[in-house]
């Protein structure tokens, strides 16, 4: 297949909404161009992906306040792979819904995309329902998200908690997540031009951190405790103007990779050190080839070293960044985030999404 005709199918097809496909983290970092596909159209398939979550936050937002946690992932989870069928990659999920046989879909290593020959291989990082707990009970902050990149431009993070230190463009480089926690508050204070005083930091609301909060209160600093989901926080904390100015503690590592996809995209950076839960864990991890050391710092370019990266994330409930999943009697709106780190594209995307059968119109 030679370019023109590949740039053809890809643009072709983004007009009807589709998505991507797989690697193996051992191999070199292969790029789009290699499969003659330009910045255009990496534009082009970030259209795509955006079809995708949007397709997923649909799904989920039907379920909110319903408390079945289980049924709005399981819708999300569905409505994600069903889109993701027809878009023009071979694609393989390395950050799913768990291994194969814990997951009927999206799980780890399952081909994803429309997997023709000469079609670009993807690595595919997903969470259709980031924040099940929220979408259950009417919480902010829920979000269906996804990221791709080149073959090999994903790392394939065990299914354990990693400890996050997230900033902005004005602190990257200079935070450290060896360092005390005042010393980094005073850093980013100083690279914000304010005051400690002046920060909001996020952190999970979890046991685990008590001892973390201690201390940056007693730096000075403020508290956003939040209930589930710190990838949209972290989003936030590398948005200028979001009123959030970092994400420090322990989640989830597979999360680290989509912050990492997320926050390369608008210059920030994340930091983080595996945190194993017990055993089981690292014995699963040791057999992907994964250092076990917890001394071991993790930064944007080890979690997403691709320098082609679409990032996208659709809004469930109403939180920080995005805007809710808002039905009416002939359609939905949703509002979503799409980025594309070599284009520099980033956009915020507010759609309408009729039923003709109900005669849809459209009211500003």
């Amino acid at each position: 297949m030679t370019m023109s005709e590949v740039l053809s199918e890809v643009r072709a097809q983004a007009e009807r909404g589709i998505i991507l496909n797989n690697q193996e983290s051992n191999q070199p970092i292969e790029s789009f161009q290699d499969k003659h596909i330009e910045q255009s159209s990496e534009r082009a398939l970030s259209r795509e992906v955006l079809g995708v979550v949007e397709a997923a936050a649909l799904a989920a937002g039907r379920l909110m306040g319903t408390g079945e946690k289980d049924d709005a992932d399981a819708a999300a989870v569905t409505a994600m792979r069903r889109t993701m069928s027809a878009i023009p990659v071979n694609g393989t999920i390395v950050i799913g819904e768990g291994e194969r046989d814990e997951a009927p879909m999206l799980y780890i290593g399952e081909k994803v995309g429309q997997c023709l020959p000469g079609q670009p291989e993807v690595d595919i990082a997903v969470d259709p329902l980031e924040g099940t707990n929220l979408v259950a009970h009417g919480l902010p902050g829920a979000v269906a998200t996804l990221a791709l990149a080149p073959k090999g431009g994903l790392f394939h993070a065990p299914d354990t908690y990693m400890e996050k230190l997230v900033v902005g463009p004005d602190a990257k480089g200079k935070v450290d997540i060896n360092a005390p926690v005042k010393y980094n508050l005073s850093i980013l204070a100083m690279s914000l031009q304010r005051d400690i005083q002046d920060l909001t930091i996020v952190i999970l609301d979890r046991p685990r951190h008590e001892q973390l909060i201690r201390e940056v209160r007693e730096a000075g600093a403020r508290i956003k405790l939040i209930s589930d989901g710190d990838l949209m926080p972290a989003v936030s904390a590398a948005l200028i103007g979001s009123g959030i100015h970092a994400v420090m503690g322990a989640g989830g590592a597979p999360e680290a990779v989509l912050t990492a996809a997320a926050v390369k995209c608008l210059g920030g950076e994340i930091q983080a050190r595996l945190r194993w839960r017990n055993e089981s864990e690292k014995k699963r991890a040791s057999a992907m080839g994964i250092d076990l050391s917890e001394e071991k710092v993790y930064h944007t370019d080890d979690l997403a070293p691709a320098n082609e990266i679409v990032f996208a994330a659709c809004g469930i409930t109403t939180g920080d960044t995005l805007k809710g999943v808002n039905y009416f009697g002939n359609g939905a709106r949703t509002h979503s985030l799409i980025m594309a780190y070599q284009s520099g594209l980033v956009r915020f995307v507010d759609t309408i999404h009729l039923n003709r059968e109900r005669g849809g119109r459209v009211k500003l």
